[in-house]
């Protein structure tokens, strides 16, 4: 008899369970995707900034319209700003990120492994590090020009020491968490510490260092306009820097505007290229 009422009593359950399935597959379809709630916004906030303007609630001198900055960036990249078009800014800062990142992961990456794989490399390295960590760009600007002189040198090397922090904390973080019976079984087989960091840990560790890459990147587009301040001739930065002087608000917003678009292109690389070389650690 309790048999008889449990069985109904089951394929109830199970059949609303089935039904709920769909329903919940619908109103997961109805909702709207994230991309397209970020596009909104943005094109709320741009009607809210042409309104604005519009109705001159701020003067055109601090606030110019859409359109004007717009057309100001048009001819930024027809004409330019400060002898140099707008490519040419383009290339001169992401030049020195770049060779300022290539730095960064020279020294930061053995760095990590130092301090996740070595007591007495944490030991040295971490007080450097965390020393590094809090300071703003502009603190040990004054002495980079001292060591370095006011060329390029002395930028990519502000800009690399700005990304340095980043990319030590995340790999020696990744170097940590790298399983013990990996490592153990890789010493069994007679693995030698050099192949066991090549082969073992490195990769093991390589999507904590791909996030810290990314970290760094926007860091030093953070660092890039404090960089340009040193004897620049041309630079997104310097671009930005020269405009505010002279109260040229438009190029300053159009500079802004470019920097932002750079950051978030190189972002999507960054997670295609660590799709791509860590396949294993995004299908997570």
């Amino acid at each position: 008899m309790t048999i008889a009422t449990d069985l109904p009593e089951t394929y109830r359950h199970s059949r609303d369970a089935k039904t709920d399935e769909p329903a919940q597959a619908l109103a997961r379809r109805r909702q709207l995707p994230i991309s397209l709630v970020s596009l909104l916004t943005v094109v709320g906030l741009v009607l809210i900034w042409a309104v604005a303007a519009s109705a001159e609630l701020v003067s055109p001198v601090f606030l110019p319209s859409p359109a004007v900055v717009a057309i100001s960036l048009w001819n930024l990249v027809i004409v330019g700003f400060v002898d140099s078009t707008l490519p040419e800014h383009v290339l001169a800062s992401l030049g020195r990120v770049l060779g300022g990142l290539a730095v960064s992961v020279l020294f930061g990456v053995p760095a990590g492994l130092a301090i996740g794989t070595s007591r007495i490399g944490r030991g040295i390295l971490d007080p450097i590090v965390e020393f590094l960590r809090p300071l703003p760009p502009l603190a040990y600007l004054p002495l980079i020009i001292i060591w370095f002189g006011i060329g390029e040198a002395s930028k990519v090397a502000v800009i690399a020491l700005s990304m340095l922090p980043s990319i030590i904390i995340s790999t020696a973080a990744g170097v940590r968490s790298v399983p013990k019976d990996h490592i153990n079984a890789a010493r069994a087989f007679g693995a030698t510490k050099r192949q066991v960091t090549l082969h073992v840990i490195l990769p093991s560790a390589l999507p904590s260092i791909l996030t810290g890459i990314r970290i760094a990147l926007g860091t030093g587009w953070s660092t890039l306009v404090a960089a340009e301040l040193v004897a620049a001739t041309r630079g997104l930065g310097f671009m930005i820097q020269s405009a505010a002087q002279f109260l040229v608000t438009d190029v300053v917003i159009a500079g802004i505007a470019v920097i932002a678009l750079i950051a978030i292109l190189l972002e999507f690389a960054a997670r295609a290229f660590e799709r791509w070389l860590a396949p294993w650690a995004s299908a997570k």
